[in-house]
């Protein structure tokens, strides 16, 4: 889809659709619409008195406007969305909005829309941010994944063009930005989406590298791949146990982005599961819904995607990404439960569950972070089911030993629409990972899964500011929610795209 922005009146745009808007009680409509009802006689106001259109939220109503009898009217069609009540009003209503009317254009096969801003009128939002959120609900509501799709013979294609009109040349630049941001943000997001919604065969650990590979060779960045020999060499006992019972190579994934390069200490690291399939091992999973372990590397997809898009936008700030990638498979040469294994800072871990492996491999990866002199560390994992039992599959719950840090994950998230919540590290649950054999277990029972493996994390990071975000319920979806569609959701990658933008203020 093409995104561009024009100053322009209303009614001289020539395209297939002109979508304006309005809010809920508004029975006389202003601004753009107002300027269209009068370009139609009315009609719009006609429609609101006869009750069809009430403004009500995500309402999508199309009007037919042929040039013979609106011959000073250009666009071929109206779409008028209705954006609920004007209290409260926020870019998450504009980005869910814009998402179901790019759906609702392409049902009726169109190539060409042009739109205003919704919610830089009366509803008072920043036409930046609002341009943003228009254009990050179009091209993310729009998203499917169809690569494997071959008989569909009935499928309509996706609007080419999406044009954002303005009369208010003071306003052009500001909402350009808005794009411009928008179309980072999305396209990071749709690249997390379809890395997660490979099927596994598709998509080894050597594969999720390549990807990495071309980010960085695309943005100018630095991108390191480790093999076994060489993670062994480093002491990553944990990782290499993980790897041990499956065929395809492991790889271990450092990306760098300096964008503050003589302050080498301002820097983020952003690590990322990447358990390219989950079986659990020999903890063998339930074969009933296993085909969704294929998106257990979603928390690597997020950060090796947030990456692109960070290297575009330039914050003055230094980025390291890291993804420690390898299958989880219960072959000949797997771990054991029982096992005990040395980590890269020398902890050592009994395998109490080999089904509990991403944390393995943040452990590892965290201790690598620490060696490299991180300053703050966010790492994002499918990791418990936990999670869903404890918030459900909206929203992802957060750990951290800093409050500071905690913060801005929290804030940025709220700001993008990626909803998290804080749960605890409290001193009880933490003595669940008490192993008689080793320092600790990689499991602390069913009580408190994710806050259990949170503080397994904890021990690794230490005292350095660190925030665990655990999106093992709400990274892929079954069915469609607002700019977020069934399958991958991409989640948190415009999370971590945002909380960078926002450290190097």
């Amino acid at each position: 889809m093409e995104i561009t922005v024009v100053q322009s009146d209303v009614t001289e745009i020539e395209a297939d659709v002109l979508v304006v808007n309005l809010f809920e009680g508004i029975t006389s409509p202003s601004g753009a619409a107002g300027v269209v009802d009068s370009a139609l006689g009315g009609l719009i106001s006609e429609l609101i008195s006869d009750g069809e259109i009430s403004g009500s939220a995500s309402e999508l109503t199309l009007i037919h406007t042929p040039n013979s009898a609106y011959p000073n009217f250009k666009p071929s069609r109206v779409l008028v969305a209705g954006l609920g009540s004007s209290k409260g009003f926020n870019t998450d209503n504009a980005r869910k909005i814009s998402a179901g009317v790019i759906r609702k254009l392409r049902a009726v096969g169109v190539q060409s829309a042009a739109t205003i801003v919704h919610g830089a009128g009366i509803g008072d939002l920043d036409a930046s941010s609002s341009a943003q959120a228009v254009v990050e609900g179009a091209l993310l509501g729009a998203y499917r994944f169809l690569k494997y799709r071959t008989t569909d013979k009935q499928r309509k294609s996706d609007v080419a063009q999406f044009t954002i009109v303005e009369s208010d040349s003071a306003k052009i630049s500001s909402i350009q930005t808005g794009v411009d941001r928008g179309i980072a943000y999305s396209e990071a997001e749709v690249l997390a989406r379809d890395l997660v919604n490979e099927p596994a065969n598709k998509l080894s650990p050597a594969d999720l590298a390549d990807t990495a590979i071309r980010v960085a060779t695309e943005n100018g960045l630095d991108c390191t791949v480790l093999e076994e020999a060489d993670v062994t060499a480093l002491g990553m006992g944990a990782f290499v146990g993980v790897s041990q019972g499956g065929p395809r190579p492991l790889k271990f994934i450092h990306l760098t982005y300096e964008g503050d390069k003589p302050n080498a200490e301002n820097n983020l690291w952003l690590i990322g599961k990447g358990i390219t399939f989950d079986s659990g091992g020999i903890s063998l999973k339930p074969g009933a819904g296993m085909g969704k372990m294929k998106g257990d590397m979603g928390g690597g997809a997020s950060v090796i995607a947030a990456m692109q898009a960070i290297s575009r936008l330039k914050p003055q700030l230094n980025v390291h990404v890291v993804c420690a990638a390898t299958d989880n498979m219960p072959g000949g040469s797997a771990q054991r439960p029982g096992d005990v294994v040395t980590a890269m800072n020398g902890m050592t871990i009994e395998i109490d569950n080999t089904d509990a492996e991403g944390r393995l491999t943040l452990a590892d990866a965290i201790g690598y972070a620490k060696s490299k002199d991180a300053v703050r560390i966010v790492d994002v994992a499918t990791l418990t089911g936990a999670a869903r039992v404890a918030l459900g599959d909206g929203v992802s719950p957060v750990f951290g030993n800093d409050d500071e840090l905690v913060n801005a994950v929290l804030e940025t998230s709220e700001a993008v629409g990626e909803s998290m919540w804080r749960l605890p590290l409290d001193s009880v649950t933490k003595r669940q990972n008490s192993s008689k054999i080793a320092d600790l277990k990689n499991t602390g029972g069913r009580g408190g899964g994710s806050t259990t493996a949170a503080h397994f994390i904890a021990d690794f990071a230490g005292d350095t500011p660190w925030v665990h975000i655990d999106v093992a319920a709400t990274s892929m979806l079954d069915s469609t929610r607002g700019w977020m569609t069934a399958g991958a959701t991409g989640v948190p990658t415009r999370s971590l795209i945002e909380l960078a933008m926002k450290l190097a203020k």
